[in-house]
């Protein structure tokens, strides 16, 4: 940012002083991918977009009813701890998902949509004079690194194995030894892989026994194949969920993205330091959103209306690669689809130029590479219209 030609301000100073984070993490890969298909969709060129995970079908009629009756007249600060009704809906939906018991009062605490909630978490444990570490599995989420590192941790990426799970016997030993935090993710971003209960056993196991803050992205624990839903770190840690925090949303559960509402539930203590975080972030979630979000965590039908949906999306392109011959790799929960297609930037590049937006793997860290992922948020209208394109695009390769 330069500053030398602003009124005020001394010539001397040739640009602003920025936090070296932001050079050394750079922007993300997406962005030349996002500014690509914008330019398309500017000069009036029909696009399919996968890219990003904001699915299209609207928000369930009951929960934007809920919110409309809950705008006040007069418009108040509301809480860290958010309403009491908000944190019951979730402990009540935590016990019919998953059969556990969470208190309401001191293992949860509702945020303004997982993001933040997970970018701001290590701002509560991390020493940075204490050369503490965060874990993740890469690829994986980005927000996992670069809240650690804002927060002034050291960033270990674990690369995943074939079938992108994170499991105990991944982390060295001595990365054990210096994480403060782990960062797991199931239904995992951006592969769709789940990780099993025995392995979240044995990541509960490990993490305590290493003092070891186990934290679980677990946004797409509802958007499942099958009879078999995905396992909770909460079910592994036991009662008191002591060593571990989950970060559950709602924006793919409910279709709510927008209206940016999410919950850490988990070990007392740790929820006690988050709420002291976050009384001085400004975070805390307006009250008409929570009343939406209590209607949306009290019921279950429109998230299995909303299962069925992504499963005949991810039906419709997996038959489709796998007519084509390309390999879907995990992909069997999560709102995405994992396809191994060689060299994935000209992938990219070749189905955007036929109308198709996707993310190139690489964009998601190490071990990405090679990989494109399909976010299902395209009607299925769109995905069978899409379909058409791929075996234009990839039979010539």
């Amino acid at each position: 940012l330069n500053i030398a030609n602003v009124p005020g301000q001394s010539t001397s100073v040739a640009a602003m002083d920025l936090n070296p984070v932001l050079a050394e993490l750079g922007p993300s890969p997406m962005v030349a991918v996002q500014e690509r298909a914008r330019a398309l969709r500017d000069a009036g060129e029909p696009l399919v977009d996968f890219s990003i995970g904001d699915p299209r079908e609207p928000t369930p009629p009951f929960i934007p009813e809920a919110l409309k009756s809950a705008v006040p007249e007069i418009s108040q600060y509301p809480t860290v701890a958010g309403l009491a009704r908000l944190r019951e809906a979730i402990a009540g939906y935590i016990d019919r998902r998953f059969g556990v018991s969470v208190d309401p009062d001191t293992q949860i605490v509702p945020t303004s949509g997982a993001k933040e909630a997970i970018f701001t978490t290590p701002l509560a444990f991390i020493d940075r004079t204490a050369g503490d570490a965060i874990v993740f599995g890469t690829p994986g989420y980005q927000i996992y690194e670069r809240g650690g590192r804002f927060a002034g941790a050291e960033a270990i990426g674990v690369r995943l194995g074939g079938d992108f799970v994170l499991r105990a016997g991944d982390v060295p030993a001595d990365a054990w030894g210096r994480a403060r935090m782990l960062w797991l993710c199931t239904p995992h971003n951006p592969a769709g892989s789940v990780t099993a209960a025995a392995d979240l056993d044995a990541l509960v196991a490990t993490a305590r026994s290493a003092g070891v803050l186990l934290c679980s992205d677990e946004c797409y624990a509802d958007l499942y194949e099958g009879d078999t839903p995905p396992s909770s770190v909460l079910q592994a840690a036991g009662d008191g969920a002591g060593g571990v925090l989950a970060f559950m949303s709602l924006s793919k559960r409910s279709g709510m993205t927008g209206y940016r509402s999410a919950a850490i539930v988990g070990d007392p203590r740790a929820i006690a330091a988050i709420k002291r975080l976050r009384s001085s972030i400004g975070v805390a979630q307006p009250e008409f959103i929570q009343e939406a979000a209590v209607a949306a965590w009290s019921d279950d039908v429109h998230t299995a209306e909303r299962r069925a949906i992504f499963a005949e999306k991810r039906r419709v392109l997996r038959a489709a690669f796998d007519d084509l011959g390309y390999e879907v790799v995990g992909s069997s929960a999560g709102i995405y689809l994992w396809v191994r297609v060689g060299d994935d930037a000209a992938v990219t590049a070749r189905l955007l130029d036929s109308g198709v937006v996707a993310a190139p793997g690489s964009a998601f860290g190490p071990g990405g590479e090679g990989f494109i992922r399909f976010a299902l948020v395209p009607t299925v209208d769109q995905c069978h219209q899409a379909v058409e394109v791929l075996r234009t695009c990839l039979t010539q390769i």
